[in-house]
């Protein structure tokens, strides 16, 4: 729990094992594995928290998740356990994956009609709208009343108190937030809420079979179907590292949506539109849901409880599933049905806020990165992968869930007035590249390279990447049925 930021942990190495140990003992794992984790790489990216540190940790942690299923499934299957099972992290390629890793080769990513969300003085304060999605944005101009311009809408923003601007625009469905400090934030209803819950929350499922599947031991989640109905960055990181372990992984999104991140997220994965509003559809996805093995889903609290498939009901339907959801501000509190993107959250928990204070800045100082988006991804993939463990050792499911605001909790005690004096990372070249040509739908590209090595395991994407609902909302038939 979190009361106060403490002093920084100290060096990178040691803050990057401090903080791989509490995100491994969030997962259920056990202290002692992560003796096997090595760090290397020297740098930072800039900024007051440990952003690098946390990339290294929580990257690390989902390799030690990698490793420790493979162990399950060997004894599961009679082999005994793996030797010398080792996970090493590059520190700065984990940085570069906390950004971007495609970079085309003669041609642009596409460009959707995006108005990006940005900061903007109101009567009292600063507030963020996010204004990325269309109707987020109509949400925005609705409230405001003005044009799609953002010299319009800071004249607009400048005549309203933020806390009400910031309550009308989600009202109107909209995606908004205030800047508070972290001890504004530490006295917030929400911010209680957060403090008390746990970095990963875990709840057993229904009992299903035990044992492992059939997977090729460089490749162990091949034979494993992955549903994800996530968007943006923080689901869509998790299931592109699940889809580079072999699974099949089958992303859904609604007939209206469309994010520009698709050529960044959809690596490795079949993507298909359905209506989950329309009974035929929700019908299908049912179906689909009851052969999958993981569900990785980044809806609203109350969004599938509306629709009647809760939690327990999801158990049901396929009994052993591993469920693995996010939200962004929590799962309890006033604000855990809100509507929540990376930097909103960076926002409300006071991370923007003591940015500017400590650089001095005269607007909100974010992070260099999307980190709690990245930084939440990997965490729910360690999670789904610690989930199948459990399934292979007992049948039982998990129902596993984390939130951008907890994480962010997380990065809150690494708070450094002196970060920036750090030393950066070295510039990117063409070396940091997989020599692999990824073959997207859009053109040839290379990634950079994956930065966590786990001892027998091969990272490998059959799939390149490609424009959301392109696929049909089926299972690949190669893919056989597992448990």
């Amino acid at each position: 729990m979190f009361k106060q930021p403490p002093p920084y942990p100290g060096p990178s190495q040691d803050s990057s094992r401090s903080l791989l140990e509490t995100i491994w003992e969030a997962a259920r794992g056990a202290h002692s594995q992560t003796e096997s984790v090595s760090f290397t790489g020297k740098g930072h990216l800039p900024s007051f928290f440990a952003v690098t540190e946390l990339a290294a940790a929580s990257m690390g942690a989902a390799g030690l998740a990698v490793g420790s299923l493979v162990h399950a499934l060997e004894t599961a299957n009679g082999r005994g356990a793996p030797q010398n099972m080792t996970v090493q992290v590059d520190r700065r390629l984990a940085s570069f994956w906390f950004a971007t890793t495609l970079r085309p080769e003669s041609w642009k990513p596409p460009k959707l009609d995006e108005l990006p969300a940005a900061d903007y003085l109101a009567q009292d304060g600063w507030l963020r709208l996010h204004t990325n999605a269309s109707h987020h944005r109509a949400a925005a101009l609705r409230t405001l009343g003005c044009s799609a311009n953002p010299e319009a809408m800071a004249r607009a923003v400048s005549g309203w108190k933020r806390d009400e601007l910031v309550a009308s625009v989600i009202a109107e469905g909209g995606c908004a937030a205030t800047m508070l400090s972290v001890n504004e934030w530490l006295h917030h209803p929400q911010g209680q809420a957060v403090e008390q819950e746990p970095l990963i929350d875990w709840v057993d499922g229904e009992q299903g079979h035990p044992g492992g599947w059939k997977y090729d031991p460089g490749q162990p989640l091949a034979g494993i179907k992955i549903l994800d109905m996530t968007r943006v960055l923080a689901g869509p990181a998790a299931t592109r590292m699940l889809a580079g372990l072999g699974a099949q992984v089958l992303r859904l999104d609604a007939p209206m949506w469309n994010e520009s991140n698709a050529p960044e997220m959809t690596l490795g994965k079949r993507c298909a539109a359905l209506d989950l509003r329309l009974a035929e559809q929700r019908a299908h996805w049912i179906k689909l849901l009851s052969e999958a093995d993981v569900l990785v889903h980044g809806y609203r609290s109350d969004a599938l409880v509306k629709m009647g498939l809760n939690a327990e009901t999801r158990q049901r339907i396929r009994p052993g599933l591993v469920d693995v959801s996010l939200d962004a501000y929590g799962f309890t509190g006033p604000w855990s049905n809100r509507r929540g993107f990376d930097s909103l959250v960076q926002m409300s928990i006071g991370i923007a806020q003591l940015g500017q204070e400590l650089s001095q800045s005269a607007r909100p100082e974010p992070l260099p990165v999307q980190a709690l988006d990245h930084a939440t991804g990997y965490l729910l993939a360690t999670a789904v992968l610690k989930g199948l463990e459990k399934r292979v050792q007992t049948g039982i499911g998990s129902i596993a869930r984390a939130s951008l605001a907890r994480t962010g909790a997380l990065l809150l005690t690494t708070v450094d007035p002196l970060g920036l004096e750090r030393p950066a990372l070295a510039p990117e070249t063409p070396k940091d590249w997989s020599d692999t040509v990824e073959l997207t739908v859009w053109g040839p590209a290379r990634r950079v390279k994956w930065p966590v090595t786990v001892s027998g395991i091969n990272m490998q994407w059959s799939l390149g990447a490609g424009p959301l609902k392109r696929d049909q909302a089926n299972w690949h038939s190669s893919i056989l049925s597992t448990l």
